[in-house]
């Protein structure tokens, strides 16, 4: 069994056949969902479907991207849908410095504070970086976020980024991306990672992975990430599935059966 660790199940993109979507990913042996939300009224409808479907679960939280569109309350609703039982994680937060959709400076403050609510709720978080690396650890080592955990999640970075994130107690999470013919680098870093730091997402709808390249991803393809990451590092897809779900449970305090 496995867990895809990251999903945005709530974006228009499934309007169609989330359902099928669903039993696609129960069929491929995916177990459970962490279907993560990227600002108030998304986290809103996470909560909803996890409470619908059995085996999914949802974070709350506000994309970097969003960071200058929070509104009054917002944060105060995402404090209150944190203490749903089947929200698990606060994110997905953090910076990105290559689409700058909100100022960097807003992009900061609110990854600060989202750290901090993080904290008052007892969620581990989920780190979005991109071309932000300096910036994204320097926050989290500045407001001591390794104490609550956490993952980088779709991992892209370099090894740098990665031993820095291990050095403070996050996980490292890969995606799709790892598959793909010219991401060597990446899967060098997969070696590195230490299997109980290890998960695996799918970032669905985005990033397919081979051969799905191009079109919309879905969780069921999470096996397909979890079985190059069994290539990249000599083992078994058998012994992937269950470290990777293991140290999802761990992170996630996901219940022992699917919930």
């Amino acid at each position: 069994m496995l867990v895809d660790t990251h999903a945005h199940l709530d974006m228009k993109e499934y309007d169609g056949d989330r359902d099928a979507v669903v039993l696609r990913a129960r069929e491929a042996g995916v177990s459970r969902i962490v279907s993560i939300s990227t600002d108030a009224a998304s986290a809103r409808e996470t909560v909803r479907l996890a409470e619908k479907f059995a085996g999914i679960f949802a974070s709350v939280g506000v994309h970097p991207h969003d960071a200058g569109k929070i509104r009054p309350g917002d944060f105060e609703a995402l404090l209150l849908l944190a203490a749903h039982p089947k929200a698990v994680a606060w994110g997905e937060i953090g910076l990105d410095y290559h689409y700058d959709h909100s100022p960097r400076d807003v992009q900061r403050e609110m990854f600060r504070r989202q750290i901090g609510l993080a904290r008052k709720a007892g969620l581990p978080v989920v780190i979005h970086t991109r071309e932000a690396d300096a910036d994204t650890l320097a926050v989290l080592r500045e407001e001591k976020a390794g104490e609550l955990g956490g993952v980088f999640h779709c991992f892209s970075g370099d090894e740098n980024l990665a031993r820095a994130a291990l050095d403070m107690g996050f996980h490292v999470s890969f995606s799709g991306i790892i598959t793909f013919k010219k991401a060597d680098g990446l899967r060098d870093i997969a070696r590195l990672v230490p299997p109980g730091r290890l998960l695996v997402e799918t970032d669905a709808p985005f990033l397919a992975p081979v051969p799905f390249r191009g079109k919309r991803n879905e969780p069921a393809h999470v096996a397909l990430v979890a079985a190059c990451l069994a290539e990249v590092r000599g083992a078994s897809v058998e012994e992937v599935a269950r470290a990777t779900t293991e140290n999802a449970v761990r992170l996630f305090r996901l219940p022992a059966s699917d919930g």
